[in-house]
């Protein structure tokens, strides 16, 4: 069964986080599909370890890996597919902690190089695994978690 059927998708929530990396398209692209990109944009204390990746490109495939707050470790499968133009892509959880989780990866020429933009819809479960998740993936961790990844990709992309 879907995780993001209608029922599962009630009370979906938005988040979104944009700066300006000067860089170029190609190069952000690049950066997202190296195959530690996810690790190193992991901020500690979380943990994350690739355990299956089948995608063909970053808008096409799935990748399955847990993802660790201390002792506790979650299982998320997502499906990579296009984004809204064509310089982005979305990853889409199939299975995992959240009732609905579609990120999108957003990726604009701008002035002084791309506008990287995340986009987020997410819906908790009811529940003690709901309260989790909140605790985790709610305002101010999101906020740490994409200044964390914005910063890592300018570090990587600007020096």
């Amino acid at each position: 069964m879907s995780e993001t059927t209608p029922q599962a998708r009630a009370d979906v929530k938005h988040f979104s986080r944009s700066s300006v990396i000067q860089t170029s398209l190609a190069a952000i692209t690049s950066f997202h599909e190296e195959p530690g990109a996810l690790a190193r944009l992991t901020p500690p204390p979380l943990t994350v370890r690739l355990l299956r990746d089948d995608r063909r490109s970053l808008r096409e495939g799935e990748v399955e890996f847990s993802l660790g707050f201390g002792p506790i470790s979650s299982r998320w499968l997502a499906r990579h597919e296009p984004g809204p133009n064509p310089h982005s892509f979305a990853d889409v959880q199939l299975r995992g902690p959240l009732a609905h989780w579609r990120h999108e990866h957003i990726f604009e020429e701008a002035t002084n190089g791309v506008k990287l933009t995340d986009s987020i819809s997410f819906g908790h479960r009811a529940g003690p695994r709901g309260w989790l998740t909140r605790l985790i993936f709610g305002g101010l961790p999101l906020r740490i978690l994409f200044a964390y990844r914005h910063w890592q990709t300018r570090r990587a992309l600007e020096a």
